[in-house]
């Protein structure tokens, strides 16, 4: 079983418990941005103001998205009928689908009383060490430099072949195997997008530490850590209003959202927020 298809099921167990709230809106970004996230994720509102996150940028995924925005009809849809679409569609129904699933998990984490301890380091708690070998999936280029400083050894595995080589301290491959040998691991949630997370993680198979990071990694987690993601974190918007103004309009979202990190010591699992969220 995929993890797209453990997440589904995780969420129609939420939905047996009684009506879910529909969606509200599809927040879309002005367009591409170059920095701080800016047009690289859409959000998707529901009734009660939780919020979803998915990455746009794949393809011409924003661009289809901005064409189509006023056709889509999402407004009052049925959330868990948009969430099933990440497992069964591909494109932006598939994006739609993700966005969907990750704000029904909000949903269910604010029913449950839940909320994920924030997160102060950037880079996944991942520590490097002098003569580590550190691997990073998805070049984030604000976090090089803490890795490269640190004395480790920095492998960037992308899918832009203009990127590939050696750089001032690391070195950018296409070729996922070199990962191999990587005691500890960055990735992007992007990959639960492009269904690479199983061949990505089997490429990884010397790592004792994964951290899956990134605004749109607002998934449950029990089927990452079952594979084993040992840290995800993703954005907690502290604010509905104030978040899909700013991403609307391609201002900063910092103010408005802060990072969390979850990991296996600090979820209670699935089985209790939905005993939890039964009871309230």
């Amino acid at each position: 079983m995929s993890f797209a298809t453990e997440y589904l099921s995780q969420l129609e167990a939420f939905a047996a418990l009684g009506p879910l709230p529909r969606v509200r809106a599809l927040h879309l970004p002005p367009g591409r941005y170059a920095q701080d996230n800016r047009g690289e994720f859409c959000a998707l509102e529901l009734e009660d103001g939780a919020i979803g996150l998915s990455f746009v940028l794949l393809d011409d995924t924003l661009e289809q998205l901005l064409a189509g925005a006023e056709g889509f009809g999402l407004a009052g849809a049925d959330a868990l009928a948009l969430a099933r679409r990440y497992v069964s569609d591909s494109g932006i129904w598939k994006t739609l689908g993700f966005a969907a699933a990750n704000a029904l998990t909000r949903c269910l984490f604010n029913r449950a009383g839940f909320r994920p301890d924030n997160s102060s380091d950037s880079i996944g708690h991942l520590s490097p060490q002098p003569g580590e070998h550190i691997g990073m999936i998805g070049k984030f280029t604000p976090l090089l430099r803490r890795i490269t400083d640190s004395g480790a050894r920095l492998t960037i595995v992308e899918l832009n072949p203009e990127l590939v080589g050696e750089q001032d301290g690391y070195r950018v491959t296409l070729a996922a195997e070199e990962l191999s040998d990587c005691s500890k691991v960055v990735s992007t949630s992007t990959l639960l997008l492009n269904d690479t997370i199983e061949r990505m993680l089997a490429c990884c198979r010397s790592a004792r530490w994964f951290a899956m990071i990134g605004p749109s990694a607002g998934c449950l987690p029990d089927a990452l850590f079952a594979r084993g993601v040992t840290l995800l974190g993703g954005s907690w918007v502290n604010d509905s209003d104030g978040y899909t103004s700013a991403l609307k309009c391609g201002a900063s979202l910092s103010e408005h959202a802060s990072k969390f990190a979850l990991s296996a010591d600090n979820y209670p699992g699935f089985e209790r927020l939905l005993a939890r969220a039964s009871g309230a």
